[in-house]
């Protein structure tokens, strides 16, 4: 399994201990059980650990012992905000659960615990709402540390996330669920805590090493508190698929052929009984920091991940003068003994559908010779990322102003694609020239293209075997053909196609449902033909991967998806999805992925050294030496896109690697890339396909809201930021949902339904919208809003949406007489989906009514495990036109 590596990045710890509860029994009848005097030598251990383990600077380490929840709270915005490569979160203190064992909650020092039916924690942070916060964070990897008693009850909040954020956050729980455990003596740190620590300091160790160590030690010698006593077994979850995580590195160096080990790390109470820290290092010893700190350049006006807070991380890395040891920023892997300065970053942005092979690409790259300098030193690193393929290339063409310095939430490139890319990768080349500006505006970005791609993978017809053509010659052919031959043989068979908006090949094969793009069939009467429930998928993946839920539906749907996924598109119900074949339709253009190398005005500080990295990594991934392309022994990138099914970018666009998976060797001529103009106006075409859009957004004003409601993060702001997608054409209002028991009507109206400016409705919906001293009554206000669109979608097909975003407050009411069975029932029926907004990260969680509602009406439900904000502005844009004309 491949490591993330996070030195030199600008990681945060925050190191989280409660020794000392204000309220403990039986002095107050309401109290813990006590003071957890080993939890202070735990914060003093773990953090002389990490200062030594070659990954956190002294001054990215934060250790508190919060008082209140509010104290918490401050700390764990500060670190989710400030950190960027990897983001370490460690408790440790009392922690309880309810009678129903369904929810870890951490106590603060003043908390209380009121008896019941089901217990309530007062001065206590739920494990779910801390989930939601590390949600937003915008670091690479998060790593969260449980020491306290029910630990394990954490993974089933972990289990609910999200596929991205299971995929970026592990989670280490010193014990199995529902088990109290031993804190010591109190004279030495927590069983747990100082076994971690001794492997921390051990040398280096990963996340996936240290839970394994943990498990096998912890079983061995210690049990738990529950009656009978059971074996103390701490738990870990991490994404299987996903790289491991470095914590820590200590820097060795010879001395005198002697190898010099880091100091013993002791348990004491941190700088002394005063709590001081230790005077500031001597000037002459900053000097031989910032000398081993020092390279060339460095990095002006990108304000996301820029080198500038890299190098301000870096600096106030310690010095152990007496250990010999200079630990953090060097890093001791040139063979030699010479110190290795942290590798350059590079940022690559992508393709949705390309994302996964670019990040087999980037890791094979980063251990490669060619990665490598004479002195044995890593080059640089690499940050691969996606974003929508429409909205990259509006960002490049026409936002590359706000795109380095946003000036307000509707236009925020760094926020909807990510940071500013030094790398390009499109999945078809005539993306690059659509992103370029051809209009007199001024713009901040320059695309320097490869001349031709270094890739090619056609998109294909994955046909169930069953409804396949047997010769290969009837397997190639005009895409109408195909389709038309494909239905004779099965009457009930359906097209698919992914999200034009997300991804380039969604749009190719827009280009050739609409017969080319500028003429052919209308586009109304193509959507028909390959609509489906609900909104599309955003990538061909999630395509082949959705349709096995159904098995009748996998057996007769065909997909329109690129080639290469037919290989890698497999990672799915494995067991039960149908076999596929690829059919090659002419008039589709095929996917040509290219290189481009992306400047931005200002940013040249460090550009020689940077223009180096780039190059490095764009000969080893293309194989382009100059200005040709050598595939016919692949070899580095071009090996790992081969392994991954794709084709030459140019000539006869053989295939790169081998294997059968459905696809034809030589199906005969391949058509070529798009043309700028094509995808232009079959994007353009989508968008006008049914008209214009109506949405009603549901927003609930009840009283339990307050807390969730100023500030463009509120609830009125996350439904005026996602006007974005809306223009002067569509239709849409804004209902507030609350209301007395028993009132004829359970809303008020916040913005009149109909066609508005959006700057206009953007200022009047924070302006308009109150909380009120009310409980809100879903049901009452689902049934009447479906109701109320099926009324103005009688005599046309203009797409439509409702949109309810809320807390899940009052979900209950939903379940009173089965009214929950009848919601669903007029959702099927009237076929407007519903897009379910929670601001309950377990909102969308299986068997609750979000979820249900929205998937039987063909809507999306979204919560917050996921970054809300964005998501439904895109379910949004799918409904409108976002013209403002």
């Amino acid at each position: 399994m491949a490591r993330f590596d996070p030195r030199g990045k600008a990681n945060r710890a925050l190191l989280v201990g409660v020794p000392d509860y204000d309220f403990t029994r039986p002095e107050h009848p309401f109290g813990v059980a006590g003071d957890l005097p080993a939890v202070a030598h735990n914060l003093t251990g773990l953090e002389r650990a990490l200062r030594a383990g070659g990954v956190f600077a002294e001054d990215t380490i934060t250790v508190t012992r919060p008082r209140t929840v509010d104290e918490f709270d401050q700390h764990l915005d500060a670190a989710v905000d400030a950190a960027e490569g990897l983001l370490l979160l460690y408790f440790s203190g009392h922690g309880a659960v309810p009678s129903t064992g369904d929810e870890l909650w951490m106590l603060m020092r003043r908390a209380t615990i009121v008896p019941g039916t089901e217990s309530v924690f007062r001065g206590a942070v739920p494990w779910k709402s801390v989930l939601t916060v590390l949600s937003r964070a915008r670091a690479e990897r998060v790593v969260v540390i449980l020491d306290c008693c029910y630990a394990g009850n954490a993974s089933a909040a972990w289990d609910a996330l999200g596929t991205a954020q299971r995929q970026r956050t592990s989670l280490l729980m010193s014990v199995q669920a529902n088990n109290r455990i031993d804190a010591g003596d109190g004279d030495g740190p927590t069983p747990f805590t100082a076994q971690l620590v001794r492997l921390l300091r051990d040398g280096e160790a990963g996340f996936g090493e240290l839970a394994d160590r943990l498990r096998a030690h912890m079983s061995a010698h210690h049990t738990t508190l529950r009656e009978p006593p059971e074996p103390w077994e701490p738990q870990s979850r991490s994404a299987t698929s996903g790289a491991d995580v470095l914590l820590a590195a200590p820097p060795v160096r010879p001395t005198g052929g002697r190898t010099a080990q880091p100091p013993p790390v002791l348990f004491s109470e941190p700088y002394g009984a005063g709590g001081r820290r230790p005077p500031p290092r001597s000037a002459r010893a900053r000097g031989r920091l910032r000398a081993l700190a020092r390279r060339p350049g460095g990095r002006r006006g990108l304000v996301p991940l820029t080198g500038r807070r890299r190098l301000a991380a870096a600096i106030g890395v310690p010095v152990v003068i007496a250990g010999l040891v200079a630990t953090g920023l060097a890093v001791f892997d040139g063979g030699d003994g010479a110190p290795c300065t942290p590798p350059l970053e590079l940022r690559l942005l992508t393709d949705p559908d390309l994302e996964p092979t670019l990040r087999k690409a980037a890791e094979a790259y980063l251990t490669s010779k060619a990665n490598r300098t004479a002195d044995g030193c890593r080059r640089s690193g690499i940050t691969v990322y996606s974003a929508g393929a429409a909205a990259t290339v509006a960002a490049f063409s026409r936002q590359s102003d706000p795109w380095q310095r946003p000036t307000g939430d509707d236009n925020n490139p760094q926020r909807d694609i990510g940071p500013q890319p030094d790398i390009w990768i499109p999945a078809s080349f005539a993306s690059v020239d659509r992103a370029r500006l051809t209009s007199p505006e001024r713009t901040y970005v320059t695309l320097e293209a490869d001349p031709e791609p270094f890739a090619y993978s056609p998109v294909v017809l994955a046909v169930p075997q069953e409804l396949a053509a047997e010769p290969a010659a009837d397997r190639v052919g005009s895409l109408a053909a195909l389709t038309e031959a494909i239905r004779k043989r099965e009457a009930r068979a359906e097209v698919r196609r992914t999200d034009p908006e997300n991804t380039d090949a969604g749009l190719l094969a827009t280009i050739g449902l609409y017969g080319g793009g500028t003429g052919g069939q209308d586009p109304a009467s193509a959507e028909r033909a390959v609509a489906q429930t609900g909104p599309p998928s955003r990538t061909g993946a999630e395509l082949l991967c959705t349709l096995p839920d159904d098995d009748a539906l996998d057996d007769r749907t065909t997909a329109l998806v690129p080639e290469f996924l037919l290989k890698t598109g497999v990672g799915c119900d494995s067991a039960t999805r149908t076999g596929r074949m690829a059919e090659y339709p002419v008039d589709v253009p095929g996917l040509s992925p290219t290189f481009v190398r992306v400047r931005w005005r200002g940013a040249d500080r460090d550009e020689d050294a940077r223009d180096h990295a780039v190059e490095g990594f764009r000969t080893w991934l293309t194989g382009k030496e100059g200005k040709t392309v050598s595939a016919s022994v692949p070899s580095g990138g071009l090996a790992v896109f081969g392994q991954d099914g794709f084709r030459g970018g140019s000539g006869g666009h053989r295939p790169l690697g081998g294997g059968d998976f459905g696809a034809l060797t030589d199906p005969g001529l391949l058509p070529g890339p798009a043309l700028p103009t094509s995808m232009t106006e079959a994007l353009k075409r989508y968008r006008e396909a049914e008209g214009p859009g109506r949405v009603l957004f549901l927003l609930d004003s009840s009283g339990s809201m307050g807390g969730l409601w100023e500030g463009p993060g509120g609830a009125p702001g996350i439904i005026a930021q996602s006007l974005a997608g809306l223009g002067g054409q569509d239709e849409y209002g804004v209902w507030g949902v609350a209301g007395e028991p028993g009132s004829p009507r359970p809303y008020g109206e916040v913005l009149p339904f109909g066609k508005h400016k959006r700057e206009e409705a953007q200022r009047a919906i924070p302006a308009s919208a109150q909380v009120k001293d009310m409980e809100a009554d879903p049901y009452q206000t689902l049934v009447a809003a479906l109701e109320y669109m099926a009324q103005r979608g009688t005599d046309d097909h203009r797409p439509q949406l409702i949109v309810y975003l809320t807390d899940d407050e009052d979900n209950n009411r939903l379940a009173e007489g089965g009214r929950l069975n009848d919601l669903l029932a007029a959702a099927r029926g009237r076929r407007t989906p519903v897009v379910m907004a929670s601001l309950d990260s377990g909102g969308c969680d299986k068997g609750r009514p979000d979820a249900a509602v929205s998937e039987a009406s063909g809507g999306r439900c979204l919560d917050t495990k996921g970054d809300l904000v964005a998501r439904l502005r895109d379910e949004v844009a799918r409904t409108g036109t976002g013209d403002e004309g």
